[in-house]
């Protein structure tokens, strides 16, 4: 765990609606302490991407309801909050003739080059690629090589890890993990897949319909002892498969709920969060 320099998150009572008046958040209340690594849980559609993103400040959240480090992260564009996020795939610049040192280099490859090098290798990153001759995959542990260079202080990563191959996958989450053990840092990370995960985060975050319906520390929740059974499932998968089944079973058909889906609608632009950002 981080030292108590770490930076904390919190929420109190943010209720978030989109530009068109369509309910994203409801009353979402947390408290993740600095040095944390939270998993965000939630079936698609439950609030993560809107919730990751106000944290970011990438969406102005209403006065007094998030907080990093005591500080509103739209009003003050804190240094060191880093957010990566699946719309970086958008930017046509990720499928262009260019090369990955290139691109290293523009993120402040050369300021930290350890940092640089140790990430190449974990994410198993030839630097001989041309992002318009690469897999999704491949394309992917260039932007986590990207996102990850500057020695942030908060990490938001949603779904990120969805293009990874199980060792790269594996790899990346170990550095985190040593990341938070070592330094001042705090994550939020959310994620479908589970398998090989119930020993990472310390924290869970359980959202259904733009709630949180339930969170704490990862010991306060009652992970079954599994082998994974007939099904294959990791412990906390079978765990998060019982959530989410009772989630569907409250929920009912989507047809209706009509907020699904617009956490990346109305955006004036598109970037991919990798920290030190000033605001216009």
């Amino acid at each position: 765990m981080g030292s108590k320099q770490a930076p904390s998150i919190q929420v109190k009572n943010l209720t978030f609606a989109f530009p068109d008046g369509t309910t994203g958040l409801q009353n979402i209340n947390l408290d993740l302490p600095g040095g944390s690594r939270t998993l965000l849980i939630g079936a698609n559609g439950a609030g993560k991407t809107t919730l990751l993103r106000l944290l970011s400040g990438k969406r102005m959240s209403p006065s007094g309801t998030v907080s990093i480090a005591g500080i509103d992260p739209f009003t003050t564009g804190l240094e060191g909050v880093t957010y990566l996020g699946l719309e970086w795939v958008l930017n046509p610049i990720v499928r262009s003739d260019i090369a990955v040192p290139e691109l290293l280099k523009s993120v402040g490859g050369d300021h930290y080059p350890e940092r640089r090098d140790e990430l190449v290798r974990i994410l198993d990153v030839d630097l001989s690629w041309h992002l318009h001759a690469v897999s999704d995959g491949e394309r992917r542990r260039v932007q986590l090589c990207m996102g990850l260079l500057r020695p942030w202080t908060v990490l938001l990563l949603d779904e990120i890890t969805v293009d990874l191959d199980l060792l790269s996958r594996h790899n990346f989450l170990a550095f985190l993990k040593q990341e938070t053990e070592s330094r001042d840092c705090t994550i939020v990370y959310a994620t479908h897949i589970l398998d090989n995960l119930a020993a990472w985060p310390s924290h869970l975050v359980h959202m259904s319909l733009g709630k949180v319906k339930k969170w704490g520390e990862i010991d306060s929740f009652e992970v079954p002892e599994t082998d994974g059974g007939a099904e294959g499932n990791s412990r906390l998968g079978q765990l998060v498969l019982k959530w989410l089944k009772e989630d569907l079973k409250e929920r009912g058909p989507r047809n209706g709920h009509g907020f699904e889906g617009r956490a990346y609608q109305h955006l004036t632009e598109v970037k991919g969060g990798y920290g030190f950002e000033s605001k216009k």
